[in-house]
């Protein structure tokens, strides 16, 4: 007979335990990497659709906004848009304009600049990508961006289709209903308030004219040509200035004088465009009669005597027309006041022109004509009615106004007023 040994007894219970506790912790440690897997799974998941969510949002937002600041092209690039610039558009003082395209589709106008010296190119380059490059408006045309290299010196723009306003006023070919003629006016206007009232600061043009008011496949208006703009401290309403500035014709009166300097001048030279989309003729044309010459006066003339009806059939405007273009004729009167301080703001020009507001009576801008008073006096009625015409406060400063808005504009000595 055997007899088994009573220390086989705890040793293999002792084995059992083992067992059973590493089986126990197989299954725990199987169970945490099953539920740890999910959720690294359920993880993975909710990263997927925020990856899918921020390419889908993100992605457009900083497409956009890498499209809302001027790019900087190389020659080349702007050489394979214009097939070699090929494609000319027109050329003036300042430079010519070719059209191009870019592979996606996009059409442009490539503005190659030239001047007599190189520091005026870059005056007028960095006018235009420091003032409508910071902007977007609709009836300003946009700045797609620029090239700036020592062989090509060109600023991008949108493609206008139907080319600038002049050709509609001055042509033979004169397609433009007077109604679109009235909406090309307002557009204008709107775009101009914008960089007076609307911007951080203020920018005067300095040269509004039919030829730098483009025209895009609906007619409407986009202002173009910022070559003489200026930034304007707010602040400082008054800018002192050394040199003519505009274009002989459109120009204020004070552009040409030594006095200070507003932004009412941009609101003068758009008087004068308003002149010419209402007769549909330049403003002095030396082949008709004595008193038709100009047509600014022969307007106030007509106006003063009350035969403004008589005006309007010169003009060939339908009776349908007559109470727009009554209006239009009192605004251009308004704008051109020899004075600054009686000329309206140009938000306030745009609610005439649209018929929001009454329009004073206008007075004789051209006084000043038969004066020896290079500035007259206001008349008594004059103040009055310039509070109501001007939703701007002026207050004349003196010296020299310049200062620097960013630290960019200082580091490239870009001044605003």
């Amino acid at each position: 007979m055997s007899i088994t040994p009573t220390s086989s007894i705890p040793a293999a219970e002792t084995a059992a335990i083992i067992v059973s506790l590493v089986l126990i912790v197989g299954k725990i440690i199987i169970l945490f990497v099953v539920c740890r897997k999910r959720a690294e799974i359920g993880k993975t998941s909710d990263n997927t659709q925020d990856s899918r969510f921020l390419t889908l949002t993100m992605d457009k937002f900083l497409n956009d906004m890498e499209r809302e600041k001027p790019i900087r092209f190389t020659s080349q690039q702007l050489r394979i848009a214009t097939d070699n610039f090929t494609n000319l558009l027109g050329s003036g003082g300042f430079g010519a304009v070719y059209k191009g395209i870019f592979s996606n589709g996009t059409i442009v106008a490539v503005k190659v600049l030239y001047a007599n010296s190189n520091k005026r190119i870059e005056e007028q380059f960095m006018a235009e990508v420091s003032t409508i490059g910071r902007l977007y408006h609709f009836n300003l045309v946009r700045l797609y961006g620029f090239c700036f290299e020592r062989n090509l010196r060109a600023l991008v723009y949108e493609y206008m289709k139907n080319g600038s306003l002049d050709k509609y006023l001055f042509r033979d070919h004169k397609t433009l209903g007077f109604e679109n003629l009235h909406q090309i006016a307002v557009g204008t206007a709107r775009g101009i308030a914008y960089l007076h009232e609307e911007c951080q600061h203020r920018i005067i043009h300095y040269d509004i004219k039919p030829g730098n008011i483009l025209l895009d496949g609906s007619f409407s208006p986009k202002v173009a040509d910022f070559g003489l703009a200026k930034l304007c401290n707010r602040e400082n309403t008054h800018i002192t200035m050394t040199g003519g500035r505009g274009t002989p014709g459109y120009a204020a009166p004070e552009l040409w004088m030594p006095f200070p300097i507003t932004h009412k001048c941009d609101v003068f030279s758009f008087g004068m465009l308003l002149f010419e989309i209402i007769g549909r003729r330049r403003n002095l044309d030396i082949s008709l009669p004595e008193s038709q010459k100009w047509f600014p006066k022969w307007v106030w003339k007509k106006f003063e005597s009350g035969e403004v009806g008589d005006l309007i059939i010169v003009c060939g405007i339908e009776e349908k027309d007559r109470k727009m273009a009554e209006r239009m004729v009192k605004v251009a009167l308004w704008c051109v006041q020899h004075r600054p301080q009686l000329r309206p703001s140009m938000s306030v020009v745009v609610k005439m022109l649209e018929g929001a507001v009454e329009i004073p009576t206008p007075i004789n801008p051209f006084e000043y004509m038969i004066s020896e008073i290079p500035c007259p006096a206001l008349p008594p009625h004059a103040s009055q009615t310039s509070s109501i015409l001007d939703s701007d406060s002026s207050q004349m400063t003196t010296g020299s106004n310049l200062v620097h808005a960013t630290p960019i504009m200082k580091k490239y000595e870009i001044e605003i007023a």
